[in-house]
């Protein structure tokens, strides 16, 4: 049998799916010191000074460790899987679908930039307006170590986080912070998907690369990089709003983080964040590129 050089959109979701859930896996203690960080405010101290508790991607990590054990580095994971399986599934399974609709099915060539931009807008904001109930719950649980020591926890685990949030604060608080999430994770889908799209054609154009695993992990590395310094503002804004009921809306929450403290606050956890979409960028991408070519029947990687 000939080998196929597409693929249906149902085997895309598995394989997209499939990629995420695995990259989350890898990188869920740096997500966890990341929403640590961005939800950190500053402490005031008997001198004017402020001390803050968590310093830094490894201090983070440390400290979590030190506090609440190793597994409270995978705080949320299950809630995480969730989300990447829906999220991640829905995101990049529709890309190529709605990146060839933009163009149209005759169109031959490279297509143009801000088609792909487009199209990763239009997925990226779809998918999370599914799945964002589980990123809610990723973000509370990751939050809850962050509570005073003899304070009860708030949920049992991720179903528990479900029903109690749903019982005490109604359905429509699944979709809490649905506003700054939907922008976010727009952005930053167009920031990954366009930019590994658009990098991977260049560099494929480059004698000696090709569609190899090199590729792969250049332009997953630019992803993570172009997606973090696009969307830590908004990604900030998205972690307070779920992880402290205190605010209002979206527009309360950027004015009192920066009425507060400053513009920088914007970019708390910049390191790990980076760190984190690195290398779920690389980790996912290079995933998803064999899993799609398991199901073309091509090769693995030499």
């Amino acid at each position: 049998m000939a080998d196929r050089i597409e693929i249906s959109f149902l085997e895309t979701f598995i394989c997209s799916a499939f990629a995420a859930c695995f990259a989350e896996l890898f990188t869920v203690p740096l997500d966890t010191a990341k929403v640590r960080l961005q939800l950190q405010k500053k402490i005031p101290t008997g001198d004017g000074d402020t001390l803050p508790k968590y310093r830094g991607s490894f201090g983070t990590l440390s400290t979590i460790a030190k506090e609440e054990g190793i597994s409270g580095l995978w705080k949320g994971v299950i809630a995480g899987l969730h989300r990447q399986c829906i999220y991640g599934g829905l995101r990049i399974g529709l890309y190529e679908p709605v990146k060839t609709f933009l163009v149209g099915s005759d169109f031959i060539g490279d297509i143009p930039l801000y088609q792909k931009i487009l199209a990763a807008l239009l997925t990226g904001a779809i998918a999370i307006i599914v799945a964002n109930p589980t990123d809610l719950v990723k973000v509370r649980l990751q939050s809850e170590g962050k509570l005073p020591a003899g304070v009860p926890r708030r949920y049992a685990g991720a179903v528990d986080a479900y029903y109690t949030i749903v019982k005490l604060e109604g359905v429509r608080a699944l979709w809490t912070g649905l506003g700054p999430n939907i922008a976010r994770n727009a952005i930053v889908n167009a920031a990954e998907l366009a930019s590994y799209d658009q990098i991977k054609e260049i560099i494929m154009k480059i004698p000696g690369f090709g569609d190899s695993f090199l590729t792969h992990m250049l332009a997953g590395l630019a992803a993570g990089f172009f997606a973090v310094c696009i969307g830590s503002p908004i990604d900030v804004v998205k972690s307070r709003m779920m992880g402290d009921s205190t605010y209002r809306n979206t527009i309360d929450c950027f004015i009192k983080t920066m009425k507060t403290e400053g513009i920088m606050a914007f970019y708390k956890g910049f390191i790990p964040n980076f760190t984190r979409l690195g290398t779920w960028n690389v980790v996912m991408f290079l995933t998803l590129e064999q899993v799609k070519k398991v199901f073309l029947r091509e090769v693995l990687y030499d």
